[in-house]
């Protein structure tokens, strides 16, 4: 048995990069170190009202209280970059453009990591037998990007995501929970040094602390979880952010080693790379959902969609165009969508 264990984290990476994972590693499940930051980060409130955070408990960070009889734990990280930086920073930079996230462009992550992570457990089923075992992404109460740096796949950066060495950040997680007593591999290393270029960069200066995010001030945060009024000293800042941001990604000195993604799932769809803020405002419900489908977008609904985008209309440079479109909104059935245009057309008025 222990020549099995020993002679199958090579063959479970081996299969793992057949299946499209750039990168497969294993972890123990002493997580005391990771528990400890997350319950400070929680105790300062940074979760906002993300109450899921604390409300499994100690299930998050105890791996066998999630999935009983958990020894070891597979972790897998899958490159996303749809296109060059240059590309992204061109979108960003253009104030009329609607920018998202470059994780959400393509077919939801969710469905195309889950599905490969199945089909690896039941690969390594077909050599051991019948295991316990469960499969995550970002689905559970699992301390994902805790797991991924015990597994050698990155160090968590000072922005809070997982940095690779050779390839940047643009990548996602994922986890196969085991029953089996693999045997682990090193931890990776921190090598960010003394830069501070996320925290610089960061438009709502969310990272208030090396390692320590604000969800509150977060335009990740803002524009995806959160479904109320956005705070309007903030509002300005998220200048054409409609879903998510990737400011500290953009400007992390190791994405220069980011490679582009291979998965045509992750290729942005309807042009949403490159869209018209006007264009997605004039989504009906009916478009929004059928262009979303199949997608981590749909998951925030028409409304809140529309209202991310109002901002980012009253960020943009006073257009009489924009103003008629936000005015055709002013009777819309949402009052919250009311009141993001509202303030959108006092800022295109320059009051």
């Amino acid at each position: 048995m222990n020549m099995l264990m020993n002679e199958l984290p090579r063959q479970i990476k081996q299969w793992g990069y057949e299946l499209g994972f750039q990168q497969v590693g294993i972890a123990d499940t002493d997580l005391h170190q990771a528990e400890q930051r997350l319950q400070a980060w929680l105790a300062q409130g940074y979760h906002a009202d993300m109450d899921y955070m604390h409300k499994h408990g100690l299930k998050r960070s105890r791996p066998a209280l999630l999935q009983p009889e958990t020894l070891s734990i597979i972790s897998v990280r899958m490159d996303y970059l749809p296109e060059a930086q240059a590309g992204i920073e061109n979108a960003l930079n253009n104030p009329v453009a609607a920018f998202i996230s470059r994780y959400a462009l393509g077919r939801d992550y969710h469905k195309v990591l889950r599905k490969r992570l199945q089909k690896l457990a039941s690969r390594i089923e077909q050599q051991v037998g019948v295991f316990g075992y469960r499969a995550f992404v970002d689905s559970a109460p699992v301390l994902e990007k805790a797991i991924a740096e015990k597994a050698g796949l990155g160090w968590i950066g000072k922005h809070s995501n997982i940095i690779n060495k050779k390839a940047g950040s643009w990548f996602f997680l994922g986890e196969i929970y085991t029953s089996l007593p693999l045997p682990a591999d090193k931890a990776a290393t921190n090598h960010c040094g003394q830069c501070t270029a996320c925290l610089d960069i960061c438009p709502t200066q969310a990272i208030v602390a090396p390692y320590q995010v604000d969800a509150r001030r977060c335009i990740s945060y803002l524009t995806i979880e959160y479904k109320g009024s956005i705070a309007e000293n903030l509002r300005p800042l998220m200048g054409n952010r409609i879903y998510g941001c990737d400011d500290c990604q953009l400007i992390c000195p190791w994405n220069r080693f980011a490679r582009l993604s291979k998965e045509t799932d992750f290729s942005p769809r309807y042009n949403l790379n490159a869209q018209h803020l006007l264009t997605l405002f004039n989504w009906s419900e009916a478009e929004f959902l059928q262009k979303t489908e199949g997608s981590a977008i749909r998951r925030i609904g028409h409304e809140q969609w529309l209202r991310n985008i109002a901002i980012a209309l009253g960020n943009a440079p006073a257009s009489s165009v924009i103003r008629e479109a936000l005015n055709a909104k002013m009777h819309h059935s949402s009052e919250l969508l009311r009141e993001h245009v509202l303030w959108s057309l006092k800022q295109q008025l320059g009051f």
